[in-house]
Order: C-alpha cells, then sequence, then structure tokens
C-alpha cells in the first residue's frame, strides 16, 4: 500500500499533494470528505467555484461500491447539489486505491421524490443505502468506474487526472441542461445573472412576477432568443420584454428589462452551458414553473405537485369504486389545480374542469394544452375556491353545481392547498387563512379553520352536497383533537383511502402520512373507523391499517390530568402535555422544574402520581415513531393497569433510565441505588427513589431559599410526604421488578459505578450528569452523541440495549390497557 498506517486527514493531504497539486484541495465542503477544484482560474468570475471531483476517504482499504454510497447520500442529505455546481466526477479513496465515477450517472437519483435523504450515510443497513448501491453497482458493471491502484497504476492515474480535470476545459465541453438538472442550474442563475438584471424584484412580487420566468427565457433560448413567445419574459439578444404579466388591475405589463454590466455575467454563465436543452424536455420544463417559484411563496399558498404514482394510483382507486366507465359517467373538477397534473391520464375532456388561484398557472396549463395536454382550454380558469362566488363559474360546470340530480355525478378530485396558521402564526403565513369562506363557516369550522384544506372541504360539503369528493390530504381529519368538532360537522361518508409517506410530495417536509379518501357527501355519517390501505414510499402495497376517530375524553392527556401534584412537593416537572399523538412524543420530557421549559405545559410529579406518570412517560416512549402512526393518538386506558404490578414496575424503571433530570437545578431525588450498591464516593442528599421502591413513605430533600437581613442562603428542606390517596394504585409495598426490568437496573449499576470513580465526580450526579461528564459538548452547546472513553460507551450501550428490551415488553401491553388502538 502506497499509505498505509496514516491518518484519514494526513491521506488526503498526501493524495492531494501527490496527485493533485495543480489544483485545490483544501476546500471542505459540508460533509464531503474531499473536494477538487481549479486553482490558477480560481478568482475569475466564469470559474467561480466550478468543481472537479469530489470523493469519500477512508483510511483503511475498504470497498468502492460502499464508499461511492455513502457519498451519494452524503451529497444527498445536505442537498450540496442545489448549492454547488457538481463535478465531472465523483469518486473515493482509501490507502490503497481511487476511483472514479461519472456525476451525470448517478445525478438522477439526486431528484426522486419517493426517496428519504435523511437517513445516516454510514448506515449500510436502510433501504435508502441499499437502492443507491444497486444503482451504483450497474454503473460499475457497465465498466463506467476508473479504478486505479496507487502504486501499481501511478502513471496512469495521473495521465488520467491530465486528460480529464482540465482547467477551463468546459469552456468547449459545455454542460448539457435536461430534465434532472434544469433546477440546479437554476440555484445558480440566481447567484450569478438574477443581480445582474435591472428590475426592482420586490415591486415585482406584488404583480406576481418571478425570476423563474427569466431565467426559463433564458434557457429556451438559442443565440439569446427565446424560441417560445408564449412565455412571460421573452430574451431578445441584449434584453429582456416581459410577454404576459398583468398588474393587479388587469392591465398587461409591457416594457424592457436591461443588464446592468452590459450582459457580462449573463455571458459569462452561459457559456458553460449549452442552449436549448433538448425539445424533448421544453414541456416538462414549462409545466413545472412551479419548482422555480420562492420557497416563501410556495409555502404561503400551499402548493404541493402530485407525484405521477399517487396520481396514478388515485384515480386506479376512483375506478374500483365507480367502476371502469367513471370517466364517461362522472364529471371531474380540480378546483384547487395548479399546473393541472392531477388531471393527467384522465380520457374524456369535456368532462373535466381545472381551475386555480394564480393566473400564472392557468396559462401555464393553457400552454400545455397547446402542446398535447388532453383539457379544454375554456374548462381551465381562474377562480379562488375560497373567496369567489360560484356564479364566476364556466356556465356548464355552474348548472351542474345547481342541479341536484347533475351534482350526484361530480367528482371535486383535489390535493388542496395546506397552508396552516398556527396558534403562533407562522411567519410568512400570517392570516393566510383569513378567506371569505372562514368568515362563512367559522363556527362549523373550529381551530380545524387554521388550514385551508379544511376550508375547502367544508365548502364542498355545504355548498355543493350530493357530489363525491377525491382528496389528498393529512389523517388531522380523521384523527387529530384540534378536528373533532368539524367531524361533527363534516359528515360525509368515506367509502375508500390509502395511506402514502407525506414526504414523497414535493416541498413536503416530515414523516407523517398523507391519506387519499373518497368521500360521499350524500350519505350521512360521522366518521368512526376505516380500514385503510397502506403503500410505501415505493408506491407497494405493504399492510392495512385501521384508523379510528376519537374525542376529547378519550385522548391520554384528558386521564394523566386526573393525577396531577402540587409544585410544593414535587419532585420533577414532566413537560409535553400538549399533544396526544405520536409527532408530539419529542417534546415530552420528565426534567427537575417548570422553569426549565420555554413553553410548560405539563404536570408536577411527587410520590403521589410517580406511578402514573412514569406510566404515561413510558408508553409514549416506548415505541418508536414510524411516518405510519405519526399521526396515531394516545388514549385513556381501560383499567387493567391498576393492578397490573409488574408493568407498573417495568414503566417505572423505564423512566428512571431514561429522563433529564440535572443536579445543577435542584436536589436530586431521582438516584435508584443506595451508596454501596455503587460505591459512591459520599453520601447522596437524597434516597427519595430507593424509599419510593421499597414502598416506603418518601422523604423529599428540596432547596429552600431563607431571607436574612444580610444574605440569602441555600439550606436542605425536607417534605414528609404522604402516601398516594389513590387506594387501588399499590404505592406502599415493595416493589418486585421483572427480570426485563432488573437487567436495567444491572446495567444502570455498572455505569454509576465507572462514573463514582472518575476524579471530581458529583455525588449527586443524574444519569444526564453522566451522560454529559463523559459525552460533553459541541461548539454549540449540544451534548456529542459519542465519547471517546471506550469502557463509558460500551456501559452506556449495555444499558440503552436492555432498555431497548424492556420497551418491547412493555409494548403489547399498551395495546392490551388500550392506550394505542391497533
Amino acid at each position: 500500500m502506497k499509505y498505509a498506517n496514516i491518518r484519514e486527514e494526513e491521506l488526503k493531504n498526501k493524495v492531494a499533494q501527490d496527485f493533485f497539486e495543480k489544483f485545490d484541495a483544501t476546500e471542505i465542503i459540508n460533509d464531503i470528505d474531499f473536494s477538487v477544484q481549479l486553482k490558477a482560474l480560481k478568482n475569475s468570475i466564469h470559474f467561480n467555484d466550478e468543481y472537479l471531483f469530489w470523493a469519500e476517504a477512508k483510511n483503511d482499504s475498504s470497498d468502492i461500491l460502499i464508499m461511492l454510497t455513502q457519498l451519494v447520500l452524503t451529497i444527498g442529505k445536505a442537498r450540496i447539489f442545489d448549492k454547488k455546481l457538481p463535478p465531472p466526477f465523483l469518486g473515493c479513496f482509501d490507502c490503497e486505491k481511487i476511483a472514479f465515477i461519472p456525476y451525470a450517472d448517478v445525478q438522477e437519483i439526486f431528484y426522486l421524490n419517493d426517496f428519504n435523504w435523511k437517513v445516516t450515510p454510514s448506515n449500510h443497513e436502510t433501504r435508502e443505502f441499499k437502492q443507491v448501491k444497486n444503482h451504483i453497482e450497474t454503473i460499475i458493471n457497465k465498466d463506467e468506474t476508473y479504478v486505479f491502484d496507487f502504486l501499481k497504476d501511478e502513471k496512469e492515474l495521473k495521465r488520467f487526472i491530465d486528460e480529464n480535470f482540465i482547467i477551463g476545459k468546459n469552456k468547449t465541453s459545455k454542460i448539457k441542461i435536461d430534465k434532472n438538472n434544469f433546477i440546479v442550474i437554476f440555484n445558480r442563475w440566481l447567484e450569478v445573472v438574477k443581480p445582474s438584471i435591472s428590475y426592482h424584484w420586490e415591486e415585482a412580487k406584488k404583480n406576481g412576477v418571478i425570476s423563474g420566468d427569466f431565467y426559463l427565457a433564458d434557457l429556451l433560448s438559442d443565440q439569446n432568443t427565446t424560441l417560445r413567445d408564449n412565455l412571460y419574459v421573452v430574451l431578445k439578444a441584449t434584453r429582456y420584454e416581459m410577454n404576459r404579466y398583468q398588474d393587479e388591475y388587469g392591465a398587461f405589463i409591457s416594457g424592457k428589462v436591461d443588464f446592468t454590466d452590459k450582459q457580462k455575467a449573463h455571458s459569462q454563465f452561459w457559456a458553460k452551458y449549452e442552449r436549448p436543452p433538448r425539445e424533448e424536455y421544453w414541456d416538462y420544463i414549462v409545466e413545472r414553473r412551479d419548482l422555480l417559484v420562492p420557497q416563501d411563496v410556495r409555502e404561503r399558498k400551499g402548493s404541493f405537485f402530485t407525484p405521477k404514482k399517487w396520481v396514478e394510483l388515485s384515480q386506479k382507486y376512483i375506478a374500483d369504486f365507480l367502476g371502469e366507465d367513471w370517466q364517461d359517467e362522472y364529471y371531474i373538477w380540480d378546483c384547487a389545480a395548479g399546473t393541472g397534473n392531477l388531471l393527467a391520464g384522465l380520457t374524456n375532456k369535456y368532462n373535466i374542469w381545472a381551475s386555480t388561484l394564480d393566473k400564472a398557472d392557468v396559462d401555464v396549463m393553457k400552454d400545455r394544452i397547446r402542446n398535447g395536454a388532453n383539457l379544454l382550454e375554456e374548462h381551465v380558469f381562474q377562480f379562488d375556491f375560497l373567496n369567489d362566488n360560484f356564479d364566476k363559474l364556466p356556465k356548464r360546470l355552474f348548472d351542474i353545481i345547481n342541479n341536484e340530480e347533475e351534482r350526484k355525478k361530480l367528482i371535486i378530485y383535489i390535493n388542496p392547498p395546506y397552508a396552516e396558521v398556527s396558534s403562533k402564526d407562522i411567519q410568512g403565513k400570517v392570516g393566510v387563512n383569513q378567506t371569505n369562506i372562514h368568515k362563512k363557516y367559522t363556527a362549523k369550522l373550529g381551530t380545524a379553520g387554521r388550514e385551508l384544506y379544511a376550508q375547502f372541504m367544508i365548502r364542498i360539503y355545504y355548498e355543493i352536497r350530493g357530489a363525491l369528493l377525491a382528496e389528498f390530504s393529512t389523517l388531522k381529519i380523521l384523527q387529530g383533537s384540534a378536528f373533532r368538532n368539524f367531524r361533527q360537522e363534516f359528515k360525509a361518508k368515506l367509502e375508500k383511502i390509502f395511506l402514502a409517506p407525506a414526504n414523497t410530495f414535493d416541498n413536503v417536509k416530515g414523516s407523517f402520512p398523507t391519506g387519499f379518501k373518497i368521500w360521499d357527501t350524500k350519505k350521512n355519517e360521522v366518521f368512526t373507523k376505516i380500514e385503510a390501505d397502506v403503500f410505501d414510499a415505493d408506491s407497494n402495497f405493504t399492510e392495512t391499517k385501521i384508523l379510528y376517530a376519537f374525542y376529547k375524553d378519550n385522548y391520554i392527556n384528558s386521564w394523566i390530568s386526573l393525577f396531577k401534584a402540587d409544585e410544593n412537593n414535587a419532585i420533577g416537572y414532566m413537560d409535553g402535555i400538549n399533544g396526544n399523538d405520536f409527532q408530539h412524543n419529542n417534546i415530552v420530557y420528565v426534567l427537575n422544574k417548570k422553569e426549565q421549559c420555554p413553553n410548560p405545559r405539563g404536570i408536577w410529579i411527587n410520590q403521589n402520581n410517580i406511578i402514573p406518570v412514569s406510566i404515561y412517560f413510558a408508553v409514549r416512549k416506548c415505541i418508536a415513531a414510524t411516518w405510519l402512526n405519526d399521526r396515531d393518538q394516545f388514549l385513556k386506558p381501560n383499567d387493567g393497569w391498576r393492578k397490573d404490578l409488574e408493568f407498573q414496575n417495568d414503566c417505572l424503571t423505564y423512566t428512571l433510565f431514561n429522563n433529564n433530570i440535572q443536579s445543577k437545578y435542584g436536589v436530586n431525588n431521582w438516584i435508584p441505588f443506595l451508596e454501596k450498591d455503587i460505591n459512591a464516593r459520599g453520601k447522596f442528599d437524597s434516597n427519595f427513589m430507593i424509599d419510593v421502591i421499597k414502598g416506603k413513605k418518601g422523604i423529599i430533600k428540596t432547596e429552600k431559599k431563607l431571607e436574612t437581613k444580610n444574605k440569602t442562603k441555600d439550606i436542605q428542606h425536607e417534605i414528609d410526604l404522604p402516601i398516594a390517596a389513590e387506594s387501588d394504585i399499590e404505592y406502599n409495598v415493595s416493589r418486585q421488578f421483572s427480570t426485563e426490568a432488573q437487567n436495567v437496573f444491572n446495567a444502570g449499576r455498572e455505569l454509576w459505578r465507572y462514573y463514582h470513580k472518575q476524579p471530581n465526580c458529583n455525588v449527586n450526579a443524574s444519569l444526564y450528569d453522566i451522560r454529559e461528564h463523559f459525552q460533553g459538548r459541541n461548539d454549540k452547546g449540544k451534548m456529542n452523541n459519542k465519547s471517546d472513553n471506550k469502557t463509558y460507551n460500551e456501559l452506556i450501550g449495555n444499558l440503552r440495549i436492555a432498555l431497548k428490551i424492556l420497551a418491547k415488553k412493555i409494548e403489547p401491553k399498551v395495546f392490551e390497557y388500550e392506550f394505542l388502538k391497533r
């Protein structure tokens, strides 16, 4: 090996020095291990940030396929290609070899709608890792990967670099633009070209003018002349011309827009790229103009592009419900059409109407019609569904809506906007829910009125009663506590439903389910439950899942509120009692004091309620959150838990070794051991938790301020806490622990013992304190995930394994006692 027994940083330095000395290999881009860019012309505008090579590096002998896969996942996770122009080559190297692969061969994977980029790149067991690995393996099998041994192939490697890493090579070999990379190039265009365009961009927003239309004028041009004359902006040699925009009064905006630098930046930028793209991509690029709309505008409007696979599946579900001739027998209106992609695949254009809020989207649909889309121009129109009256509709559609029998043959087929105003008014969305429909149906909507899609549904239900509603939306309407009043008003029958991961839709973040639902508004039925089909990100059917509706008194937070304690005798505070589903589990913590919580909403903990609090905490934490259970509601249990002492003790154990108690916030009453059990350096300030375990009356140790004439000092204050009044909760018995719980105690005991061997240890340290001691914090103040201490890593690992086993033991009881419905 050329580079044996050296550290990774030294390896990267030596490879840069030995093979890339003509270039700059010093920049660190996010988590990419190694990057090569031009050096000689680095300060030129034309070659600024022009990269030649991004690579993964390992200092030991590694599998090329594994390294390349990890690199692709690293790039995709940080979306580096949105910020930097990708290089011609990706690659990897270790102590003996280096490999190169064309970036163009892997770029398509970065634009998958149904790919979860949140996975850890180094985790080789994820579905995403295996998917990328399989893709790269096909490239390697096609002999499109160049591999060189640093020792044996040194000359060939240097020749390869000399021939392919040529300064200025992109001057003559321009980058081709296609449907996969036109957004990447747009992001770079925004940095380089847009600042040189003499236009008042803030003023332009009022008329809906977007910078993306100037980019399209550039992109779909030849010799600086736009080839499609129906775009909103066209490029004519040395300037742009406004083509189709209208101002707020409906008058067309005319005018010419010049460059501030005599078109220098524009010329230098487009010298790198081949324009126009192949004609087969033009329609797609124009159709996806929505991707060029600024992010804040897209979010405010709540616009989301429906992936083709879900469009096709939804139409299959409609056909299964209505029969194969449904398109000839029913009328279809997409009243939130955007650019109309939800209607793709429909065949009877005479029965289809499409409306949308933005005139720009109407024009895109009409442009698509002129290029083959199966719609009628007369059936595509601008309409604000939440503000406009139906008398603005095309006459035929208006007549259908106003005829009771015809209305029964109407399908409202939509992926409605998801813009929402929270209780704190999200920046950029303030007032987005203030519509005419919101004002009209405020009492019926309740808190659901914060969400635009609920307003769509309530208008359809009350003003187009009898129609079928086929819609994509979250499961809040079925399960959310904020929608409980809405469910009493919206009494359409839910006939069919399938679920898909929401983050497979463009512009949607978060791991939760989206449902496609078919409602019959003719049938009067309050939703209670339904069996839903579940599809994974690849649109493969995986299972069925029963969804239930619940009401205020059913929820777990109503149950735990029965055990509220007094602050004066508290040993801690459980925060996060303001959401009943899995998505809120990450805000449930056991802390010392209410003051530690930025927006406290919880319950004080003392000996009287420590068992139900521990049950609540363990029940909510023992089952991992997934995209599918994200909206599942935790419920008020049946009474079976009250007599199940083993279950109670398992939950107590789980909570004792999962809390965030810190000794710096007061006396630590949560140490689950005696001093002799762990060879403690000194006597604990409190043995309260041991007394609880033994079934004794707990003596809580607290700190209380005493005011004197000259100073304030802390003293310990003892509180003799009476046994709980709840006679059917056994507090005054010595607790017997299951084997799984004992294993947790044993693992925890070894960890505490090791900590107390450390110099200057805190005698009263909590588990959180011990973790902080060994793991430390990073520059941002966040606790590190691991420690440099191998013994500690092993001990904390053993504890976590024991806790996972205990969690699995608790899980069946969660369903048996109906904290969750199966």
